[in-house]
């Protein structure tokens, strides 16, 4: 049975990160995210990779589009208001279908906002992030064990699809600690050939170019609709969830991340009280599990987002739930953490309409 080591989220994701064959780290210090590229700047001289503390975020990133682009695997990591900035550069990595891993362990805002944790990136990781026409991959992991897990998930699905991938984290899952069983490192040589990579062609191929400048409209409306059969195919096969209790439940949680934890504790305390509530916790924000989504509707009879933030990913459950059954929204926002009491009180109150709706 392999070994559980106590880590702190931050390092499991960087430790894992160079375990799935990430050599190149490009990263600029904002809490609650700096011990990630504290443990980087420890660890990748060992294992021959390059660690870089960029002068910006913008630097750091145009130096993954650049690792990137000769075929490595490469990272950068940062916290909200740093993403921001980095937000030009994954779209000109998503321009030059380029795949690459960006950490957002968030905190919250807007502007410097605080250094607790939040929940209120999610429409600048699914919908904003840069401008033009592209999505990018979006995991969330919810234990420190995911944050080692997904990052393994998110480089193969970036290489895969050609995509830069985002692993959206929260201050609160950085910072805890608990027991992990880290995946087996691979060795890089060992990964698939990028034959797209500008990494020299000694003579034996055509030059290959990175660029995302088409000066010509029908070129660049091509190789968007080109895109977005790719992005068709990450919506057909890359949605995932958990489901908890859901088989039977009246009332349906949808909470991702660090709020699904909590939300889980409520789902279990109100089933003790005789409240059929469940839990679904998406695992990718982009693609959205609408489908899983969908296939709960006919027998549940209301659903309950639980976010750290105003409500966010509340539009997409209403978008997938299609007006069949009613969307309601609990959340604490400004780096305040709800808890599971606050939630057992919402499902309670959800309940109870249930229960004046079905006697009317």
């Amino acid at each position: 049975m392999a070994e559980k080591v106590l880590m702190k989220g931050n390092e499991a994701l960087a430790e894992s990160a160079i375990r799935a064959g990430c050599r190149f780290f490009f990263g600029y210090p904002i809490t609650p995210q700096t011990e990630l590229a504290a443990y980087m700047s420890k660890r990748m001289p060992k294992v021959g990779g390059t660690y870089l503390q960029a002068e910006s975020e913008i630097a750091a990133i145009n130096m993954v589009y650049g690792a990137a682009s000769a075929g490595a695997r490469a990272m950068t990591s940062s916290s909200s208001p740093g993403v921001s900035l980095k937000g030009e550069g994954i779209s000109y990595m998503a321009g030059c279908d380029l795949p690459g891993v960006i950490i957002n362990v968030q905190r919250g805002g807007p502007g410097l906002g605080g250094i607790q944790p939040s929940q209120s990136d999610y429409w600048q990781a699914t919908r904003g992030l840069g401008h033009g026409d592209f999505h990018m991959v979006v995991f969330a992991p919810s234990t420190v064990q995911e944050m080692a897990d997904f990052i393994f998930n998110a480089f193969d699905v970036a290489d895969r699809y050609r995509t830069p991938v985002m692993i959206l984290a929260d201050g609160m899952l950085g910072q805890m600690m608990e027991p992990v069983v880290l995946p087996e490192a691979i060795d890089p040589a060992d990964l698939p050939k990028k034959p797209w990579a500008t990494d020299g062609h000694k003579g034996q191929r055509e030059h290959n170019i990175t660029n995302s400048l088409y000066l010509t409209a029908d070129d660049l409306e091509r190789l968007n609709v080109e895109r977005y059969k790719r992005y068709a195919a990450i919506k057909r096969d890359e949605q995932r969830c958990e489901q908890f209790m859901t088989e039977d439940a009246d009332i349906v949680l949808v909470a991702f991340g660090a709020s699904s934890r909590i939300a889980r504790s409520a789902v279990r305390a109100a089933r003790e009280e005789g409240i059929k509530a469940g839990l679904l916790r998406p695992i990718t924000l982009w693609p959205f599990p609408t489908d899983a989504i969908q296939a709960v509707v006919p027998t549940a009879k209301a659903f309950l987002t639980v976010e750290m933030n105003m409500g966010q990913m509340v539009d997409d459950v209403r978008l997938a739930v299609a007006g069949a059954r009613p969307v309601e929204f609990y959340g604490r926002t400004g780096g305040v953490i709800p808890t599971p009491d606050e939630v057992l009180g919402a499902i309670r109150r959800l309940a109870d309409d249930i229960a004046k709706k079905g006697g009317e």
